[in-house]
């Protein structure tokens, strides 16, 4: 079946004819996959994010470049100590409805986000506000104790715990997004459904149809309607990526945020500078199960970390459009020491890498003479990551293991792994929300529910991140954390295998989708050439 007969098939199509005839200007974006939920305290995925950034604005938000600017809050100052932040909040923000946004609905919202009944995964990135681990962590703290108080309806003001010099960052996170109080009152967890969602961003949601769109149509009550050139937005979740090129080259996409590795040349060949390679804050990594043997040894995780050629990862199977990663925080993050933290087997040649790693399964009863050890990848399908599992597979035969695969989608993958689903190995990546290494770092921590995949508990570790987290000298707080991935590194819980790029088809006709180290592109600032 073509392309464009298996898109009427789904009904999809519709959406296209319904557009092109009412003459609206509309984006068709590709993503990475359908969103678990549209409720911006419970998402925890790069592709909500996307979403959420159309759908609602935050007191700062990230421009066309990743960088922060005013959102809601047109202004702000800050205490002479670092603790207190004051925010005046736009006259004209208002929510899809016409209600105003004022500062209540952010002292409502950083409160439900950090409520322990919320469930939400993202809480701790929020713990820079005064009592917000507490009462999140039930210790004897409320909601009235947060530092989070509306003095009027257009001044808010949230104390912190300490000085944090990127908290405006965190705040652009979607952590920090405002949800309209009495319709989660009114509707519950359907406050999220089309017909009942109400947002304050530049677009409104019209349409939610699973593997098929997300459609957005822009929000006349937002600010600065004026300046948004697109009526519609189409979020096409493309999990297939060969399908999604092909539907670039189509004409059917504007943009996909992600690229089929083994089709680079050809692209690069067919479609010239619509090919965007660019830096990007991300890490593509494999965690071990440590609640689980034989991957509670440290020695059986470093043998398996060692072999994996990363080279060969990132030059054939990615096209040169990764690079390869033997620690866990990325290059080009902010506030972090100069020298990267790497493993100590970088420096070894193959051959000596699969000796060592034959000796270590060996001292831990595997190998000739003892066990048999059987891995199970579990990932979520995408081209690249099947090639980079079946890759690993190779690799880690030659040491004697045995490789199964399990492959989902990624809502099913992120989903299973975050409600503590069984595993053995799994590939997971983690994308920077703000400029610090304690983005990367506090993902691993033992009290990061719902994100600690590997179920990992060190308590130098955490004791590092805490010392971190009090420690207001960025130059001692970048040692603090390079200490702190020094015991990753070590240890093996998690297994940095690739840093990422952006990896995006761009279309000549497509202005103000910049490429950025944040990977935020909101639609407000895109614009389409005829």
């Amino acid at each position: 079946m073509g392309i464009r007969t298996a898109l009427r098939a789904c009904g999809f199509a519709l959406v296209f004819a319904a557009s092109a005839a009412s003459a609206q200007v509309t984006f068709n974006r590709g993503y990475d996959a359908d969103p678990e939920t549209l409720d911006p305290h419970k998402t925890s995925a790069v592709s909500e994010a996307h979403l959420i950034r159309d759908l609602f604005e935050n007191l700062v938000v990230h421009d066309a470049r990743g960088r922060v600017a005013p959102g809601v809050a047109e202004s702000w100052t800050l205490s002479p100590d670092g603790k207190s932040y004051t925010f005046a909040l736009r006259a004209n923000a208002r929510w899809s409805n016409g209600d105003p946004v004022v500062a209540g609905d952010f002292e409502y919202s950083l409160k439900r986000i950090m409520d322990p009944a919320t469930g939400a995964k993202y809480a701790n990135i929020l713990y820079p506000i005064l009592n917000a681990e507490a009462f999140n962590k039930g210790q004897g703290k409320t909601a009235a104790d947060m530092g989070v108080k509306a003095i009027d309806s257009r001044t808010l003001r949230i104390d912190l715990e300490r000085p944090t010099p990127y908290f405006l960052e965190l705040l652009t996170h979607q952590s920090g997004t405002p949800v309209h109080r009495p319709s989660v009152e009114r509707f519950g967890a359907d406050f999220v459904k089309p017909g009942n969602l109400v947002s304050n961003g530049a677009f409104r949601l019209v349409e939610n149809v699973p593997n098929s769109h997300i459609r957005l149509a822009k929000n006349p009550t937002f600010h600065d309607a004026g300046a948004v050139k697109i009526d519609i937005v189409n979020f096409i979740p493309h999990p297939d990526l060969a399908a999604a090129a092909r539907r670039f080259i189509a004409g059917e996409l504007h943009v996909t945020t992600d690229i089929p590795a083994d089709q680079i040349k050809f692209l690069r060949q067919r479609l010239g500078d619509q090919v965007k390679i660019t830096p990007y804050l991300g890490t593509w990594y494999f965690a071990f199960n440590v609640t689980k043997a034989p991957f509670d040894d440290a020695r059986v995780r470093r043998a398996l970390a060692m072999v994996i050629d990363r080279e060969f990862l990132a030059e054939q199977v990615w096209q040169e459009t990764m690079v390869p990663a033997y620690g866990w925080i990325p290059p080009g993050i902010g506030n972090y020491v100069s020298t990267p933290v790497e493993a100590d087997y970088k420096t070894m040649s193959p051959i000596d890498r699969e000796d060592e790693a034959k000796k270590l399964l060996a001292a831990a009863g595997f190998g000739p003479g003892g066990k048999k050890l059987s891995v199970q990848i579990r990932y979520n399908t995408t081209d690249n990551n099947r090639a980079s599992a079946v890759a690993v597979a190779d690799m880690w035969k030659q040491i004697g293991v045995e490789t199964t695969f399990v492959n989902t989608d990624a809502r099913t993958h992120f989903a299973y792994l975050r409600d503590g689903g069984d595993f053995d190995v799994a590939r997971l990546g983690w994308i920077g929300d703000y400029s610090d290494p304690q983005n990367f770092l506090f993902v691993l921590q033992s009290d990061s529910k719902g994100l600690n995949y590997a179920r990992w508990s060190n308590p130098e570790f955490d004791g590092l991140m805490k010392q971190a987290g009090e420690e207001i000298d960025l130059g001692k707080h970048a040692q603090i954390l390079a200490r702190a991935e020094a015991i990753v590194v070590r240890e093996n819980p998690y297994v940095g295998l690739l840093f990422y790029s952006n990896r995006n088809l761009i279309s000549n006709k497509v202005e103000g989708y910049i490429p950025n180290l944040r990977g935020a592109n909101p639609s407000r600032y895109v614009s389409i050439k005829n």
